[in-house]
């Protein structure tokens, strides 16, 4: 008798600006089985973003209503905005047997790996800090002071790759994405052979 398939939680986290965003278009694009956590925030919507696809946009007030209630896996405030994973969508996804992407910062995948310590965790670099910075200024999406916060951040970020199984650089995203996806079928094997 074959065990029901279990899903396997990935977590993927990166400096901002080493290009999550658009290697997980692509992830998507190679695999459309992956399902992705949309995560909850309190930032304002960039252009772009819809509401319930990019992120669930809620105020402060919800937001810290959602933690009283502990319905997040994991809860940051990050350059003074709060971001959160529901918890109930991840192990609904992971209990149908999805395999299911969160995209978070280091702060967040902390408290993931203590609760889920079974998910595969990735930190994605970029080739140089001298890119990621370039990246950074190139967005033109913030203020100068909340440029330099991010700058600042995400240089301490690049420092916490060692804490992670897995570290993939983000030199060529078609490249990144099949790492990643390559990653992905050794845990199942991995999870496989262990049952």
């Amino acid at each position: 008798m074959t065990q029901p398939r279990i899903g396997l939680l990935i977590v993927i986290s990166g400096p901002s600006g080493v290009g999550k965003d658009t290697v997980l278009r692509r992830l998507f694009e190679l695999a459309p089985h992956l399902k992705y956590s949309v995560s909850y925030t309190t930032r304002p919507p960039r252009p772009g973003e819809v509401d319930g696809h990019s992120y669930t946009f809620v105020s402060e007030p919800e937001f810290l209503r959602l933690i009283e209630q502990k319905e997040f896996l994991e809860w940051a405030r990050v350059y003074d905005q709060y971001y959160g994973t529901s918890r109930r969508r991840v192990e609904a996804a992971l209990n149908r047997g999805e395999d299911i992407i969160l995209k978070i910062d280091v702060q967040g995948a902390t408290f993931v790996r203590k609760r889920m310590p079974e998910g595969l965790f990735i930190f994605i670099t970029p080739p140089s800090t001298e890119e990621l910075l370039n990246r950074l200024t190139g967005r033109n999406t913030e203020s100068p002071q909340a440029l330099e916060i991010r700058q600042k951040e995400a240089l301490v970020e690049l420092g916490l790759a060692k804490d992670y199984e897995h570290v993939v650089c983000n030199r060529d995203v078609d490249e990144t994405a099949r790492e990643i996806l390559a990653m992905i079928a050794a845990e199942h094997d991995r999870h496989r052979a262990a049952v």
